[in-house]
């Protein structure tokens, strides 16, 4: 007995400490989608400090994006790297191509999972390099960026045939191929949240500084950190495709004040329309050359109201529109950050509409008489109060007025109709006359 005492402690002084570590903290669960910018990476920072700070079991990022921002993604994949609780990357649900953000945060992840029916990685290089630079010295940065993204999945035992490819050229990996290579590119692939839970039950983790974590998750329920107030709009605003969107509606905005004055009303709308445009635009790699083709074509749908060219103006405005808002960002900094195509052609089509229901409304009000001011009693038909012969008095408009008849006396309470105003005197003719 003594001596199989003695040897479960010997094997339990042998055996590595990392090895028996189990944290039980929480599993806490991130969820993005759209474009991985700034303002995501924002909120998933703040969930990876406080899974830190409560000695989290794992931070699970549900990863539902289809492009992202590579200078902003490629720095807090390196953050994912060196984190110090497990960090689960899930690429889902079915159907997501999670694009370069997805080859980054994957790469970097302590486990990597997709769900069925997804992929990885851009069909554009993973690195973008300055074109001014020589040869030699992009050479240089891109080997810097290949051997970074190689590391990590060296370090985790994954595949990193397809990552040298990935930063020059490009190259889309679906979860099937992910997993069929060897040695695999990603750790496992799940269904859904419980079937990842599930198969991570057991999985060890080893971190930079030498740490080894075995995850207890089977049957544990995560909790989601959601964004703040603030963090939601800021992540909806950056959406490429809204923020053109809002871009459009503020200009919209700005253009029905000028066909329909509204004391203001609608301007002010179009102001707050373009802040949060503007807000959004800050966080993606805008092409200035293209919003300034975007605002000059609606510069020329609004003159065509003032200079009316047949349409001619109107037209090259809305192709200015479509050529500015397909190459408003910068693809090769974004990947799949571009505004989708049914929207360009939802707001053309609006546009266009809106720009003709605008001209046809100038035209029908040039062409109204006057409803103002004395010229507008003109035509109107008034009642005799005192007998005109031929001046006396007539009302018209809850008003008396010194009128002259134009032919025959007219008598009290008689009609009559105006046909001119002079030197405020109405000249009128009987109605019997003005039929006959």
């Amino acid at each position: 007995m003594a001596t199989l005492l003695l040897a479960l402690a010997c094997a339990s002084l042998l055996a590595p400490p990392q090895a028996r570590a189990q944290v039980s903290g929480p599993i806490y669960l991130a969820e993005v989608d759209g474009v991985l910018t700034r303002y995501t990476v924002d909120y998933l920072r703040r969930a990876l400090r406080e899974a830190e700070a409560s000695n989290a079991t794992a931070l699970v990022i549900r990863l539902g994006v289809q492009g992202a921002v590579l200078p902003t993604a490629r720095p807090f994949a390196g953050e994912l790297a060196a984190a110090r609780v497990p960090v689960v990357v899930y690429v889902a649900p079915a159907g997501t191509q999670a694009g370069a953000a997805g080859a980054l945060l994957l790469s970097a992840a302590s486990i990597a999972a997709m769900a069925p029916a997804t992929s990885f990685g851009s069909s554009t290089p993973l690195a973008e390099v300055e074109n001014l630079l020589i040869e030699q010295t992009r050479e240089l940065a891109l080997d810097q960026v290949a051997d970074q993204i190689s590391g990590w999945n060296a370090e985790r035992g994954r595949d990193t045939a397809w990552i040298a490819r990935a930063v020059r050229e490009g190259a889309v990996l679906t979860n099937e191929q992910a997993v069929a290579s060897q040695p695999p590119a990603i750790d496992l692939v799940a269904r859904d949240l419980a079937e990842l839970l599930s198969l991570l039950e057991g999985r060890v983790v080893t971190f930079e500084d030498g740490r080894v974590m075995t995850l207890t998750t089977l049957g544990r329920t995560p909790q989601l950190f959601a964004p703040s107030l603030i963090e939601s709009l800021l992540l909806f605003l950056a959406n490429p495709t809204i923020a053109f969107m809002l871009l459009v509606m503020a200009a919209t905005a700005g253009y029905a004040e000028l066909v329909s004055p509204t004391v203001g009303v609608l301007a002010g709308i179009g102001f707050v329309l373009l802040l949060g445009a503007l807000v959004g635009l800050a966080a993606l790699p805008v092409r200035w050359l293209s919003l300034l083709v975007i605002l000059l074509a609606f510069g020329l749908l609004a003159a065509d109201l003032f200079a009316p060219s047949h349409g001619a103006l109107t037209v090259v405005g809305l192709v200015l529109l479509v050529l500015g808002a397909l190459n408003l960002f910068d693809t090769a900094q974004a990947p799949g950050s571009g505004v989708a195509i049914w929207a360009v052609a939802v707001v053309s089509i609006g546009v266009a509409a809106f720009a003709l229901f605008g001209t046809l409304l100038a035209l029908r009000a040039g062409r109204q008489p006057v409803t103002t001011g004395q010229e507008s009693l003109v035509g109107q038909i008034a009642e005799v109060r005192s007998r005109l012969d031929p001046e006396g008095m007539v009302f018209i408009e809850g008003a008396l007025w010194r009128a002259v008849s134009e032919a025959e006396p007219v008598e009290v309470g008689a009609l009559v109709r105006v046909t001119s105003v002079y030197e405020l005197r109405l000249a009128v003719r009987a109605m019997q006359t003005d039929e006959g």
